[in-house]
C-alpha cells in the first residue's frame, strides 16, 4: 500500500442530459456529489464547459443539452469548503475576455481562493453556430483573449487594443483572495496554442476520455510538452501535468456518448488494479487526474472510496 503519494485526485460532474445512467443531473444531484466527495476526501471538483452539444461538424452526439458550467461551480464555491473547483476546460471564445476575469475573480472571492482556470480555444462548431459566437480564427482570438484573461487576474489591469478584443484603461477591483489571481491551465497540445500559453500557466491537462484511459499514453505527450517548454523558455519542471480519464470501477462499461463510447476505453479492473493505474499516472509526472466515473452516479463515487482505500488515502 502507497501512502507518501502526492497525486490529486477530482471528480468530473456529470456534464448534462443522459449522463447520470440515462437521467439530466440536476443542481441537487451535483450538492449531493460535491458533498460526499468532500467527504471522500477528493481533492477537486471539475466541470466541462459546453454550451451545447449537436450533430455536425467534429460533434459526436445527435444533441446533449448542458448547464451553463460557471454557474453551477459559482454555486458549488459556495456550499463546499475544501476541494478545488476547475473547468475542463473553458473556451475564452464563450465569453468577454475582461468580464470573465471579473467573474472569476468573484468566484475566488466566494470559494476563498479554490479555483482552478482551465483555458482553451474551443473546437465544438456547431455551439459557436447556435449562441451567435464567431468560430473562425480561433487561435489568433485566444490569444488576444488569453491576454486580457492572465494579464487582468495576475496584475490587476491592462490596457488592451486589439483586432477582436478591447480592454481599455480596465482594472479589477476589488480582488479575491490571492493577489494574483488562480492558476492556469492550458488544455491543448496545439504547437500554436502552446507557444502563446506555456510561458504563462502553472498546469497543463490532456483530455484521455476520447481514447485509452491509461498511463502508458503519458510519456509521449510529456515530451512534446517538454519540447515546448524549452521552445520559449519555460522549465518543464515548472508545469504540472493533469490528465483527464475515464473509470470504470464496475466494469459495465458504459460510456456516455459526450465521450465517444465508439473510441473510448475506460480504466477498469478490480479496486487494486485501479489504484494502481492512478499511482502508474503518478510515476509518469502527472500531479492530478481528473476521472469521469461511469456511470457518473452518487452510487459510484460512493464505491469508489475501496480504490481510495487501495492507494492509501
Amino acid at each position: 500500500m502507497q501512502t507518501d503519494s502526492r497525486l490529486k485526485i477530482g471528480i468530473i460532474l456529470p456534464e448534462g442530459e443522459n449522463d447520470m445512467a440515462g437521467k439530466t443531473a440536476r443542481w441537487r444531484d451535483y450538492l449531493s456529489i460535491a458533498q460526499l466527495a468532500e467527504q471522500l476526501g477528493l481533492d477537486s471538483l471539475w466541470y466541462v464547459d459546453h454550451l451545447i452539444y449537436r450533430e455536425g461538424k467534429a460533434t459526436v452526439v445527435e444533441q446533449q443539452g448542458v448547464w451553463e458550467c460557471w454557474t453551477m461551480l459559482t454555486g458549488l464555491a459556495a456550499v463546499t469548503d475544501r476541494v478545488e473547483l476547475g473547468s475542463l476546460v473553458t473556451p475564452t471564445s464563450f465569453r468577454n475576455p475582461a468580464v470573465f476575469a471579473k467573474q472569476i475573480d468573484a468566484i475566488e472571492e466566494i470559494s476563498d481562493g479554490r479555483v482552478i482556470l482551465g483555458l482553451g480555444a474551443g473546437w465544438n462548431e456547431a455551439e459557436y453556430t447556435a449562441f451567435g459566437l464567431p468560430f473562425d480564427r480561433r487561435v489568433s482570438r485566444f490569444e488576444e483573449a488569453f491576454t486580457i484573461i492572465r494579464t487582468l487576474l495576475n496584475e490587476g489591469a491592462i490596457d488592451f487594443d486589439g483586432v477582436y478584443y478591447q480592454a481599455r484603461d480596465c482594472e479589477l477591483a476589488p480582488r479575491g483572495p490571492r493577489p494574483h489571481g488562480p492558476p492556469l491551465m492550458i488544455g491543448s497540445q496545439g504547437k500554436r496554442m502552446l507557444r502563446i500559453s506555456l510561458p504563462h500557466v502553472q498546469m497543463w491537462n490532456t483530455w484521455l476520455c476520447p481514447g485509452v484511459s491509461r498511463p502508458e499514453r503519458v510519456p509521449a505527450l510529456r515530451e512534446q510538452v517538454d519540447a515546448a517548454c524549452r521552445k520559449v523558455g519555460r522549465d518543464p519542471a515548472d508545469i504540472e501535468r493533469t490528465a483527464s480519464i475515464i473509470v470504470d470501477p464496475a466494469g459495465r462499461n458504459e460510456v456516455p456518448a459526450s465521450m465517444d463510447p465508439d473510441t473510448a476505453v475506460p480504466l477498469s479492473g478490480s479496486a487494486q488494479e485501479i489504484a494502481d493505474a492512478l499511482h502508474a499516472f503518478e510515476a509518469e509526472g502527472i500531479t492530478h487526474l481528473q476521472l469521469y466515473l461511469v456511470p457518473n452516479t452518487l452510487d459510484t463515487l460512493e464505491s469508489f472510496h475501496k480504490v481510495l482505500d487501495a492507494m492509501g488515502r
